[in-house]
């Protein structure tokens, strides 16, 4: 947990904003999300975020104007500069209606996968950092290593060492010209305006130039172990076709494209879900156990990778 002065902070500069905004604010605070990578509150229509630790302002800053470029595709921020407060960095956003976790059959599937199709065509603004998709998922594999032993450790990092080094971000993106979300899953969409305005996509931690597929590995992992329906993972793979994403063939296997990004994230995933379960003191629960069981196969077959990402 947050320390309770950084968390009181945030909340006093979200109403704040939220003041400036209207003269006529239906006051009332809430925590949305408190993590060590992000401290979310909300103040009637205003949401303040504090971010990582170890956010670079700069990088930032130039996400921020990407998001507040694109309207249509990306939540625009309320201000493109963020602040410091208490040693963090916080911007503050619109606040939007997030998908629904207890209503799985109303997943926005296409509404993400057209999103994406349609972030990965933008062109990529000079400047623009790289996407830091890997890069979250090496941290995670070094955390696994430091909360000590664990059996379920092995498999996932075995199948970890059979990933080409840019996809465990000990090297540059191959073909790194898109424009890229980073860590797209269902929790990064909302509806703007609320409670029922068209869907757009949140978090510009990790926006940036790299590989468009890795924005597809997380829903192709969970296919992949069995977690996400077919049908489902068919609306989206289809909708982002019809889109014209850029990621995978128009037609044909898609495979032979996500295999890679797929692992990783599959192994990241792995890899979180121990080191949750070790500092818990708990055993793996059975989806936790699913995505394990998924590296431990992977370390016996190689990926499939394309020339451009066998680097």
């Amino acid at each position: 947990m947050t320390p309770a002065p950084l968390v009181h902070a945030l909340i006093l500069r979200a109403r704040a904003a939220a003041h400036a905004r209207s003269s006529a604010c239906p006051c009332g605070a809430a925590t949305l999300a408190d993590r060590p990578d992000g401290i979310v509150v909300r103040h009637a229509d205003t949401v303040a975020k504090a971010h990582p630790p170890d956010s670079d302002p700069a990088e930032l800053r130039a996400r921020l104007r990407v998001a507040a470029r694109l309207p249509d595709i990306l939540l625009p921020p309320l201000d493109s500069s963020p602040v410091t407060l208490r040693g963090r960095v916080v911007t503050f956003w619109p606040y939007g209606t997030p998908v629904d976790p207890d209503d799985p059959d109303a997943a926005p599937w296409e509404a993400a996968a057209t999103l994406l199709a349609r972030l990965h065509r933008t062109p990529v603004p000079q400047g623009l950092p790289p996407m830091r998709g890997p890069v979250k998922a090496a941290r995670a594999m070094a955390r696994l290593r430091d909360v000590g032993p664990h059996p379920a450790a092995a498999p996932v990092l075995r199948a970890w060492a059979t990933l080409p080094p840019w996809a465990r971000g000990e090297a540059p993106m191959p073909r790194s010209g898109a424009l890229c979300h980073g860590d797209l899953h269902l929790g990064q969409l909302i509806r703007r305006p609320a409670p029922d305005g068209p869907w757009l996509l949140i978090d510009v931690d990790d926006l940036g130039a790299g590989v468009p597929a890795w924005d597809l590995a997380r829903p192709a992992a969970w296919y992949a172990c069995g977690l996400l329906p077919p049908g489902e993972w068919d609306r989206f793979l289809t909708a982002y076709r019809e889109a014209g994403g850029p990621a995978v063939p128009a037609e044909g296997d898609p495979w032979p494209a996500l295999d890679v990004a797929a692992r990783a994230l599959t192994a990241q995933t792995a890899a979180r879900a121990v080191t949750k379960a070790v500092e818990a003191g708990r055993p793996l629960d059975e989806v936790e156990r699913a995505v394990v069981d998924a590296c431990d196969r992977m370390a016996t077959v190689p990926p499939q990778l394309t020339p451009e990402h066998a680097k």
